[in-house]
C-alpha cells in the first residue's frame, strides 16, 4: 500500500484533531478531518480510509462522563468498525481512549465488544497537566508501540484512572494487552497496574491517555536541551503507517 489514509474525527468539544492530523502527516499518511455527524450520516465513507483516529478533548462537554455521549452516538457503528479492523487500525487518545472503552472496543479481551473497564476520575480528584515518563511493554501485540523507548509524554485529563475488575486485569496481563505503562512511580491518575494505554488482542486498536501527538519534535519537550533527537511521540504514528504499507 503506497498511500495510507487517515480519518480524524472531530466535533463538539474535540480539541486535538488538528495536531493529531499533523502527527499522521509527519509520519507519511494523508489525513482528512471527518465530522462525527458526517460519519453517522454516511458510514460507508469509512471504506476510503485505513486508519480511524479519535482525538483528545472533551467531546460533548463530557456530559454523562468523559466520552460517554460520543460512545452512545457511535454505538450503532460497532459492527462497521469491527469490519474496518479486518484491514484497518483504530487509535484513541485521551478522550478518544475514553470513547473506545465506553463503546467496548477496548480492551475487548473476548471476541465481541462489551464494556469491561472505565477511565474514572483521577484518584487525587484533580485535573492533571504535566509530562510523565512511559514505557512500552515488549510482549504486547500492539502495532503502535513496537520498538518504543522509554519517553516522556504530556498528560492532560481529569478522568484518566484506568479501572477494571481483577479478572479483566488478569486477561490483559496474560494476553499482553497492556501496551503502555507509566514509568518509575510517576502514575499521574492512580490507574491500576500503572496502565497508560491498552490494545485489543490483535494489536490493531490502541488507546492511551498521554498525548504523543503533542510531542512530535524535540523542541516541544520542557527539557529539550537534555534529550535525544530520536525520542518523540512521532514513532507511534510511524509504526502504524509502516505496518499498513508493508502488510
Amino acid at each position: 500500500m503506497n498511500t495510507v489514509r487517515t480519518a480524524i474525527l472531530y466535533g463538539q468539544g474535540i480539541n486535538a484533531d488538528v495536531e493529531l492530523g499533523w502527527a499522521f502527516e509527519m509520519a507519511g499518511a494523508q489525513t482528512d478531518r471527518l465530522h462525527v455527524l458526517d460519519l453517522l450520516a454516511q458510514p460507508s465513507q469509512l471504506k476510503n480510509y485505513h486508519i480511524l483516529a479519535f482525538p483528545g478533548g472533551f467531546s460533548f462537554g463530557d456530559h454523562l462522563g468523559s466520552g460517554r455521549v460520543m460512545a452512545l452516538e457511535l454505538e450503532g457503528l460497532t459492527d462497521l468498525l469491527l469490519r474496518f479492523l479486518e484491514t484497518g487500525l483504530i487509535l484513541g487518545i485521551c478522550n478518544g481512549f475514553q470513547v473506545l472503552v465506553k463503546m467496548g472496543l477496548l480492551p475487548m479481551t473476548g471476541e465481541m465488544p462489551r464494556i469491561e473497564a472505565s477511565l474514572d476520575i483521577n484518584s487525587h480528584g484533580r485535573f492533571v497537566d504535566r509530562w510523565v515518563p512511559v514505557h512500552s511493554e515488549t510482549g504486547s501485540p500492539c502495532i503502535w508501540t513496537r520498538g518504543l523507548k522509554t519517553m516522556d509524554l504530556p498528560v492532560r485529563h481529569g478522568e484518566g484512572r484506568f479501572v477494571a475488575d481483577s479478572s479483566v486485569l488478569d486477561k490483559l496481563e496474560r494476553q499482553g494487552q497492556i501496551a503502555l505503562r507509566y514509568e518509575g512511580g510517576h502514575n499521574p491518575n492512580g490507574s491500576l497496574a500503572d496502565i497508560a494505554g491498552v490494545c485489543d488482542p490483535s494489536g490493531r486498536v490502541f488507546g492511551l491517555m498521554p498525548h504523543p501527538e503533542a510531542f512530535l519534535e524535540k523542541s516541544q519537550h520542557p527539557l529539550r536541551r537534555r534529550i535525544g533527537d530520536d525520542v518523540t511521540g512521532l514513532q507511534f504514528f510511524q509504526n502504524a503507517v509502516q505496518f499498513l504499507r508493508t502488510s
